[in-house]
């Protein structure tokens, strides 16, 4: 039971990882950002990309993936959602396109890369270290670490710099944030490289752990929205609750019962959470911003 306890803390954070990289671009953009699961997936192809194919080092594989992901989603915005937000489009249609995105870059990594599972570790697979009786790998230590510190810069650089400030004013008001002269395209621009950038990390710690395919995006930004619903958009504190509560229920079913029950855990808290309480645990509403 004790391993469990390793593997939900870990998933757990890897969930909040993903729901607030989700979180910051949904506080600009306003819609259900599918295309973000092309994030995770291409953190870890490009590591894959650089580090096997190209025979980098992976001290510079990584951060290279990482700007390069970046650089797609921001490409992306210019050439798709840019030109359908300035012609006015309703945001179930910003949806639908969104979606359309993620079909076909899923298919341009398949394509490009097939679909087997890949992986772009280079060192010797070996024991975990005993601690406290459970086991824990090299790449989980490290995962752990990594969220922690990721999610900690987010939400200082949210809560404490001007930037982040300009984007939750724009995500409260942005005819208002427009009139003090705040640039909706600034915070956009900004959310889109926190968000890419913290989903592409996630990406590359879930596949030095378990390896990647094309899919992968999508599970993970599945579980990152669940745990953002149930904890509510309210303080950060309320999505490690949802998250925690997600990963908890999702192992203690695949240990009760099957792994296969692990998805449709989520959805069956997800569904509980909007019938019984669509605020999540924050019961609130996303508070307005003052500028």
């Amino acid at each position: 039971m004790g391993q469990i306890f390793v593997y939900v803390f870990i998933s757990c954070l890897l969930y909040l990882l993903v729901a607030v990289s989700f979180r910051t671009l949904y506080l600009v953009l306003k819609f259900i950002h599918i295309a973000h699961a092309i994030s995770i997936a291409l953190g870890a192809y490009f590591s894959y990309l650089f580090a096997i194919q190209l025979s980098l080092p992976l001290f510079l594989s990584i951060p290279i993936s990482i700007l390069f992901s970046i650089a797609f989603m921001l490409l992306l915005n210019q050439l798709v959602y840019n030109p359908l937000l300035k012609r006015r489009v309703e945001y179930w249609q910003m949806l639908i396109a969104s979606l359309g995105v993620y079909v076909v870059m899923q298919n341009v990594i398949s394509l490009i890369w097939g679909d087997n599972m890949l992986s772009f570790r280079t060192w010797p697979i070996k024991e975990g270290y005993q601690i406290l009786g459970v086991f824990i790998t090299d790449v989980q230590s490290i995962t752990i670490i990594v969220c922690l510190l990721l999610v900690g810069l987010s939400w200082l650089f949210l809560e404490r710099t001007s930037i982040g400030n300009k984007i939750k004013a724009v995500s409260s008001n942005p005819e208002l944030a427009g009139i003090v002269g705040i640039s909706k395209e600034k915070a956009v621009i900004w959310s889109i490289i926190i968000g890419s950038g913290l989903a592409a990390c996630a990406g590359i710690l879930i596949a030095a752990d378990t390896d990647m395919k094309p899919t992968m995006g999508f599970n993970w930004l599945l579980y990152g929205v669940v745990a953002m619903i149930i904890g509510g958009m309210g303080k950060l504190r309320y999505l490690v609750f949802g998250a925690l509560l997600l990963a908890s229920a999702q192992h203690l079913s695949a240990y009760y019962l099957e792994s296969k029950w692990m998805n449709a855990t989520a959805y069956i808290i997800l569904i509980v959470f909007l019938y019984f309480r669509p605020y999540g645990f924050s019961s609130q509403p996303l508070k307005k911003a003052e500028i």
